[in-house]
């Protein structure tokens, strides 16, 4: 699945999910470093964890975040 973010750094999030888990997570654009970090972090987690640990984390003064994002992305994809 592809996700389209919104005021972040990034711009889009590829991702699946296998089995009720979120794996090949990539982030386009972004910090690259943590962007990958997070996708490392929830590689084979459960997408419902994902959406727990992940939503409402802000980046400075944005509303949101390239992990908040994720679990936007994620939570879209369990409700499509």
């Amino acid at each position: 699945m592809t996700y389209q973010t919104k005021g972040t750094c990034a711009t889009k999030i590829d991702f699946e999910i296998k089995d009720g888990k979120v794996c090949n997570v990539v982030f386009a654009g972004g910090c690259n470093g943590n962007t990958q970090g997070v996708a490392r972090l929830v590689e084979g987690m459960p997408a419902e964890e994902v959406i727990k640990r992940l939503k409402g984390i802000k980046c400075g003064f944005k509303s949101t975040s390239c992990p908040d994002q994720l679990a936007n992305a994620v939570s879209a994809a369990l409700n499509a």
